[in-house]
């Protein structure tokens, strides 16, 4: 399912005299089976543009395109339950709308209001238990009773219940520790490649975004001021520094490294594995020349 935001605008309080604008002209692609991250500051932006799409906010100038629907500003749409059935959206701490008194209550919740049947919905609770690396003995459990990990993982699991094929992550590892982090972005990306998602992570981790994702949408004051390929935006150093952003770890430590040789690696690497073994390379070609 593509989305395009086409000229997207959006005010808060609009015609009140506390109106603010929180988009402003933007236009962006998000190709169906892609992996993007969307990156920027605290009120950049980047919240109101995740509500766009699945239809929690409306444009107030403009047009979302959502699969074959368009939202058009000032225009009334029938009928969004179809759209905000395929798009989840695993907001920050997820565990904290978990309420049902039972794992498998919450997990069949959504299905259910979406009209599966109960033993599809509970089928389909058991096998995301077994997927999210969660003991079968937790469905029977109340979701207060379990560790902040595995909340989290049930409430993904509510997500993912619903079968979308549209998924997006608003800084879904916000307060995990770095081993937490590390497992639920790559359970996301085995999801991401195991089910075909489109997937669209909105983050401010660089880092998350550079390891993950095969496009990246920078968010600057309420416009979307870059958008390309992750090797593309992160080389571009000087322009990121525009918007107040660093470079990934890995990008700065590589140009520390090319300091010291005196000359440019190949090519930029975006993850920790990539620069080892442009490394191992460079290593390997100074020893053979001895």
């Amino acid at each position: 399912m593509d989305i395009k935001l086409q000229q997207v605008g959006y005010a808060y309080a609009k015609d009140t005299p506390f109106e603010k604008r929180a988009l402003v002209d933007v236009n962006l692609h998000i190709p169906s089976g892609s992996y993007h991250a969307i990156i920027g500051h605290t009120g950049s932006g980047k919240s109101t543009l995740l509500q766009h799409l699945n239809a929690l906010l409306k444009p107030s100038e403009g047009t979302v395109i959502i699969g074959d629907l368009a939202i058009q500003a000032g225009k009334k749409v029938k009928n969004l339950k179809p759209v905000r059935q395929k798009i989840g959206i695993v907001f920050q701490f997820p565990e904290h709308q978990l309420f049902d008194e039972t794992v498998l209550k919450d997990i069949m919740f959504g299905p259910l209001n979406f009209g599966v049947s109960k033993e599809e919905a509970e089928k389909r609770a058991r096998v995301l238990v077994e997927q999210l690396g969660l003991p079968e003995d937790v469905l029977h459990k109340s979701p207060f009773d379990l560790s902040g990990g595995q909340m989290r993982r049930v409430a993904i699991a509510g997500v993912l219940a619903m079968e979308p094929s549209v998924l997006v992550l608003d800084e879904p590892t916000a307060g995990l520790d770095p081993r937490g982090r590390l497992e639920i972005m790559d359970l996301f990306h085995k999801l991401h490649v195991d089910k075909g998602l489109t997937t669209i992570l909105v983050t401010h981790s660089m880092e998350d975004a550079a390891r993950y994702a095969d496009r990246v949408a920078i968010m600057h004051e309420g416009q979307c001021v870059l958008s390309g390929d992750p090797i593309d935006i992160f080389g571009n150093e000087e322009r990121l520094a525009e918007f107040r952003l660093a470079a990934p770890r890995v990008v700065r430590f590589q140009r520390e490294f090319e300091a010291l040789l005196g000359y440019p690696l190949p090519k930029l690497c975006v993850t920790e594995e990539q620069l080892a073994e442009e490394i191992a390379r460079v290593v390997q070609g100074e020893r053979e020349s001895i």
